[in-house]
């Protein structure tokens, strides 16, 4: 829920962000209020602004004056495209910074995460039983 050591507007924006992004806050739909986040994560209603402000910012809440705020039109592949980025600069990256250490190429690549997908897919399967 709440982690420790970051900033707690980060985490409402970054919560109210995976809603949008597993489809459980639609597009249009109107986003909880400051003071419902502030209540539900026990938090000053100026830090929960601060994070729906954020939101705004960035173009995926927009107000509607004097109901609330919604979930703009746009905004999940909006988010996506940004998590894809942000996905790319963390993990794949350095994968190729690692891989070409190793004199391995695009196509070694595939093989190992097919290989690793299909390993991982068998383990979760026998779980599942």
């Amino acid at each position: 829920m709440i982690e420790e050591g970051r900033a707690l507007f980060l985490q409402i924006a970054e919560n109210v962000e995976d809603a949008i992004i597993e489809g459980s806050l639609a597009e249009e739909a109107q986003a909880p209020s400051t003071n419902e986040l502030a209540a539900f994560y026990r938090i000053n209603p100026a830090t929960a602004a601060k994070g729906v402000a954020m939101l705004a910012d960035k173009g995926v809440l927009h107000k509607r004056r004097g109901i609330g705020m919604f979930v703009a039109a746009g905004a999940r592949e909006l988010l996506l495209a940004e998590r894809r980025n942000a996905f790319a600069d963390r993990f794949v990256e350095p994968l190729l910074v690692e891989a070409r250490k190793l004199g391995l190429g695009p196509e070694d690549l595939e093989q190992l995460i097919r290989d690793r997908a299909s390993a991982s897919a068998a383990i979760t399967e026998g779980k599942a039983r």
